[in-house]
């Protein structure tokens, strides 16, 4: 009798420690198949959205997850609480209605708040909730005022307005827009400085054992060093706070927002841009950043219908957002798209067609997408999740020759490095654009995978604040980082290396040209010709050596380190002469070969080749990590024209060989599901595309 009632304690025992899961890998989000339309929703239209018209026009499209507003600016939703500004234009029963409705369809529901503002009724009687500038300026947008992020509101009202959202209704995730401290009014494009708030002041003395809040953003000041690491650890607090509360609420809600920490579902954006050159690869770069970088969290790349802030109403290009949402599940994201309001009376409905082709096609073809592995063996490491200035220009340069000659690679984002240790070891070559800091940390990274075998490719002024790596790594020592090259030539010298220049001895210069003593490479190239004589035809000439070089190169026991002290980059991403980019495809060729044997095509530059290898994306394998296959997506850009996009023009006859490690059982195209004739030999794949319009998923199945 004991030993019946032992086995049943057991067996009730058992049954609440499987009760008790799910496993992480059981949580919705976790199949990576998002198919995201977010209705961002101006105040007056809660007074005529409708959930039977919201449901049908998502169902159309093919989503399946709606993104909507529930509250922090203002509650969407009868809100008791006396903090929270709620919609004069609200409806109850509305959002209660639109979450029932949606999981009829089983449609999840992931809602919206915003945390950044409170309207002015909240900030005249709370002022001090709010930011306030070195200059004692407040920002404001119309009647909302920006808070400040260790003040009451977001330390304890914000926890209290997502616990009553959460009690009321049984969404199944939660968005934040706009986290973390802001500076910038960016709806008018102002910078306001240092939030300068009593509550921000009293925190950063007790975080820094009193030093005072700085005032002002300067990266040489070993205060503001401590204010970034302040505003980093108060961040994450804040998150992990969050996090606790909603995972006590219910762990099956995801957590959604745009950095990394205590959050299940990373989000970014393809957003138009208002200066040229146009980056027609914003999905490819944001989310091969996110997917690389953070391996293990969901990555979901919204699509901004709006051409800008000021211009919410005018949706970007249709064959823009077609680019997107192909690059963006061709590189291992879900859909996602954001619009203003909902899909009835849309002002600017042109991509309304794009968006229920591609929806479509995910989801008929769902189990050929997220869940991933990169065959790449070149990583380029990224300035940020959001690069900006030059060194973003130096990146874009960079990603920009690779993807023209159809060589796969991986992004990491620079913090990430140390991070990712294995897996920066394993590629056998290293790109760093103008990555002018690493973590102590990360450098160690890097010298531990050039010590077996990584090859290192740095350009323009990577690593000039640690000499002794640059010259440990490079064998380079800075003279003059900064220089001003327009005038200056360089001579492609060794054709050995150099073998993309045929009538060519001479190559004009532009932007930095860094003076570096390479006297600690094994190699130097490119020697440095002078500026000469400016002037009218009779008079030019006088470029003669200066004695420097542009490019030298380390050679390590098992790899080599090459350094191109110049704005490699930059210069072909602002002009797109192809000798510059000869330079980085001939280096590379020269120390890894095999990169550009990967993929073979006589497909034209403007042809994206994405190759993966692939897991069938079904419920069944969930937890299998073996591939089935490789699939080459090629995305077809022939309609960009640098500044505007057209439809893209048909392509013929395109052949590829594939480097592939198994014969493929059967090989066919996603788009219509017809075989595609292929060869195989010598851990090659030979196929050919009869034609190519926009997109096309080739799938080699091993199966």
């Amino acid at each position: 009798m004991k030993k019946l009632s032992a086995l049943i304690c057991l067996l009730i025992f058992t049954q609440n420690i499987v009760a008790q899961k799910p496993a992480g890998k059981d949580f919705w989000w976790k199949r990576n198949n998002l198919r995201v339309i977010q209705m961002n929703l101006p105040s007056y239209e809660a007074a005529t959205i409708n959930a039977d018209s919201i449901v049908t026009d998502l169902v159309h499209f093919s989503a399946n997850t709606l993104l909507i507003n529930a509250g922090g600016i203002m509650a969407f939703y009868p809100s008791k609480l006396d903090f929270h500004y709620i919609n004069p234009y609200m409806r109850p029963g509305v959002l209660a209605d639109i979450v029932k409705k949606c999981h009829e369809k089983d449609i999840k529901v992931i809602v919206r708040f915003d945390f950044s503002r409170v309207h002015e009724n909240i900030y005249k009687a709370h002022p001090d909730w709010c930011y306030i500038s070195p200059k004692g300026e407040r920002i404001i947008n119309t009647d909302m005022y920006v808070v400040s992020i260790n003040a009451p509101y977001v330390q304890e009202k914000a926890f209290k307005i997502i616990e009553e959202v959460i009690d009321l209704f049984p969404i199944d995730g939660i968005f934040l827009n706009m986290p973390g401290y802001q500076v910038n009014n960016p709806y008018e494009g102002k910078y306001h400085g240092i939030d300068q708030n009593d509550y921000d002041k009293k925190r950063f003395a007790e975080f820094s054992g009193g030093q005072t809040l700085p005032t002002e953003e300067n990266k040489a000041d070993p205060l503001f060093q401590k204010y970034l690491e302040f505003k980093k650890s108060t961040v994450e607090d804040w998150s992990e706070r969050l996090h606790k509360l909603v995972k006590s609420k219910n762990e099956q809600i995801a957590i959604c927002t745009y950095s990394d920490k205590f959050v299940d579902i990373i989000r970014h954006e393809s957003q138009s841009m208002t200066t040229l050159p146009y980056w027609p690869y914003t999905a490819s770069d944001n989310v091969g950043n996110a997917v690389n970088s953070f391996p293990d969290h969901i990555v979901s790349n919204a699509s901004i219908q709006q051409i800008s802030f000021q211009s919410r109403y005018n949706a970007v290009e249709p064959q823009e957002v077609q680019i997107r949402l192909y690059e963006n599940i061709a590189n291992g994201s879900g859909l996602d798209m954001s619009m203003m309001g909902d899909m009835r009376g849309y002002e600017d409905e042109r991509n309304y067609e794009v968006f229920r082709k591609v929806y479509a096609f995910h989801k008929k073809h769902e189990p050929y997408f997220g869940k991933y592995k990169s065959v790449a063996k070149i990583a380029i490491v990224a300035p940020g999740a959001w690069p900006n200035g030059e060194p973003m220009q130096e990146y874009r340069g960079v990603q920009l020759m690779l993807r023209e000659a159809h060589i796969p690679f991986d992004i990491i984002e620079d913090g990430q490095i140390a991070n990712l240790a294995d897996k920066v070891k394993a590629y056998k070559l290293l790109i760093l654009p103008e990555i002018t800091y690493l973590k102590p940390e990360s450098i160690e990274i890097l010298k531990e995978a050039s010590k077996l075998g990584t090859n290192l490719i740095a350009t323009n002024r990577t690593l000039f604040d640690n000499p002794e790596t640059l010259y440990q790594l490079f064998g380079a020592k800075i003279e003059k980082k900064d220089n001003d090259g327009a005038g200056n030539y360089l001579v492609p010298d060794n054709r050995q290396i150099f073998k993309s220049f045929p009538g060519q001895s001479m190559l004009f210069w532009k932007f930095n040209l860094g003076l570096y003593d390479l006297s600690g490479t094994d190699a130097k190239y490119l020697p440095i010709l002078a500026k000469g004589r400016p002037g009218p035809p009779e008079i030019i000439g006088g470029h003669d050596p200066t004695g420097y070089y542009a490019m030298g190169i380390k050679n390590h026991a098992k790899s080599r380190g090459i350094i191109f002290p110049v704005n490699l980059g930059r210069i072909y991403y602002m002009h797109g002469y192809q000798e510059h980019k000869n330079l980085l495809l001939d280096a590379i060729n020269y120390i890894l070969p095999e990169a550009s044997q990967t993929v073979q095509t006589n497909a034209p530059a403007r042809v994206e080749t994405i190759l993966k290898e692939f897991t069938r994306n079904t419920v069944i394998n969930k937890e299998k990590t073996s591939s089935d296959g490789m699939i080459l997506h090629l995305v077809n850009l022939t309609g960009f024209s640098g500044n505007t996009y057209f439809e893209p023009l048909p392509l013929y006859k395109l052949t590829f060989r594939v480097r592939s490690e198994k014969q493929p059982k059967k090989v066919f195209g996603l788009t219509n599901g017809q075989p595609v004739k292929f060869t195989y030999k010598g851990g090659f794949i030979d196929l050919e595309i009869p034609k190519l319009e926009g997109f096309e998923g080739i799938v080699m199945d091993w199966n």
